[in-house]
């Protein structure tokens, strides 16, 4: 008799990506059953060469790539001159998707589809009132990046394409900063179980490589050290206002700054007693960084001299850290006992601190459109609103949600009051609830909506 095996169906992670980046017909990759055979064979022995190299790693030396005298001990990546960077700075050693860097001579049947849909492919068309939600799926033994459109006014909300990962994803971070091209692109960061970082593009469908990695594993046969993490990669954050800089996260203890036009880290923070679970660059400050480790501190660096931070303890573990656009000396964090602080940066201690849930806190939203709007999802099941408007929080709303445990949410960037949850319910992985549709947020948050948008029949949408 066989052994029935409990079927894992969860989302791990998800990033909403705002309207008018994508383009509306992404490229596609096409190739033939002979090449994508010798790609498979080819992607096998680098995995078998990998777990080689691994046996003798060596870790000495291993961060001689991270460069320790700068030109500028006091500003390694100049923080104070970010509004004058070069926008047409030279990559070095970053191959692009389009390219196939990794894809080896694979003959002449490999092609970018550059023309227009058909008519039976219009539905793929991603229009200009589109977002795109980036989720981490992991399937039974199988993990993917699926590429979800959600689409306000049309109330639409499904799969546009997926992208098949090699590990288990733990977080995802878009960037429109591409090292080989000057315009914008449409990118996004994975960070996984493996330590290095994979960075695709959005608008290419069929992608079997990603655009560039960041990071390599030790191997003594290719004689090649350590670049980058040691572990798995928990979060990831892009400095918008100095877009050359990713800062990554990891279960080694560390925080990496990473220079997107070499591929390599630039500065490492090692303070950190245990894993660093989240990580945010201040909105507003390009040289701000909170990030939150299981040590249960939260520290806050001036990048510009990443050796001295302050800190502040919500223990045991912080689990999620977010800045408050509407007050830029203040963030949230929230710990593993269902527990949210709000810290002002200027003070020793946090502002306030409430019993927010009955397990741990895995999503925390701070409105950057809706001034006061906290959001918190957690491991019991339900969403909550707040309003920190004032001195301390409010409870607003409670709802209990059918994506199970929740394990992560992402507000949409141009639906105020639009959230996606994500969880571990093999019927309702993933659900889209519309706030708006809760009579409590919409008589506390509904004047301080910045442009009224049109309401929705339902009040969520599964998938």
């Amino acid at each position: 008799m066989e052994e029935n095996t409990p079927t894992v169906s969860l989302v791990s992670c998800m990033h909403f990506v705002r309207r008018g980046v994508a383009k509306s017909v992404p490229e596609k990759i096409e190739l033939t059953e002979k090449e994508l055979e010798k790609i498979i064979k080819q992607t096998a022995d680098d995995l078998r060469l990998t777990e080689q190299g691994e046996d003798e790693s060596d870790e000495e030396g291993e961060t001689s790539e991270i460069r320790d005298q700068p030109v500028n001990p006091n500003d390694e990546f100049n923080f104070e001159q970010y509004d004058e960077e070069d926008a047409t700075a030279n990559p070095i050693g970053i191959g692009t998707v389009a390219t196939l860097p990794n894809l080896g001579d694979l003959g002449e049947n490999v092609h970018i589809r550059t023309e227009g849909p058909d008519s039976d492919e219009e539905d793929d068309i991603i229009k200009p009132t589109d977002n795109l939600l980036l989720v981490g799926h992991v399937e039974s033994d199988a993990s993917i990046l699926e590429v979800h459109i959600y689409n306000k006014e049309e109330g639409s909300f499904y799969v546009h394409h997926d992208i098949i990962l090699p590990w288990f994803p733990l977080c995802i971070e878009w960037l429109s900063y591409d090292p080989t091209d000057p315009q914008p692109g449409n990118l996004c960061a994975l960070g996984g179980m493996d330590p290095v970082i994979q960075v695709w593009d959005l608008d290419i469908e069929n992608c079997l490589e990603p655009a560039f990695k960041l990071g390599k594993k030790p191997n003594k046969k290719k004689k090649t050290r350590r670049i980058g993490h040691k572990d798995a990669v928990l979060d990831l954050s892009w400095n918008r206002n100095f877009t050359h800089v990713l800062a990554s996260g990891s279960a080694d203890s560390t925080v990496l700054l990473w220079d997107l036009d070499q591929g390599s880290p630039h500065t490492k923070l090692d303070c950190f007693e245990d894993k660093v679970q989240s990580l945010s660059f201040h909105p507003l400050e390009a040289q701000t960084l909170v990030a939150g480790a299981c040590d249960g501190h939260a520290r806050v660096f001036d990048c510009r001299t990443p050796q001295s931070h302050r800190h502040w303890t919500l223990g045991p573990e912080i689990e999620r850290v977010a800045w408050d656009r509407h007050n830029p000396f203040c963030f949230a964090m929230s710990n593993n006992q269902g527990k949210v602080a709000y810290v002002d940066c200027r003070l020793d201690e946090p502002l306030w601190t409430i019993e927010a849930h009955e397990k741990e806190v895995t999503g925390l939203i701070l409105s950057d459109q809706v001034p006061g709007l906290m959001i918190t999802v957690s491991t019991d099941g339900t969403l909550k609103t707040w309003d920190v408007a004032s001195t301390g929080a409010t409870q607003v709303s409670v709802r209990t949600n059918r994506s199970g445990q929740c394990l992560c949410a992402a507000a949409c960037p141009d639906a105020p009051l639009a959230v996606a949850v994500g969880g571990d319910n093999k019927q309702c992985h993933i659900e889209l609830v519309d706030l708006t549709a809760n009579e409590q947020v919409a008589s506390r948050f509904g004047a301080r909506v910045p442009v009224a948008a049109p309401a929705e029949s339902n009040e969520a949408m599964e998938t």
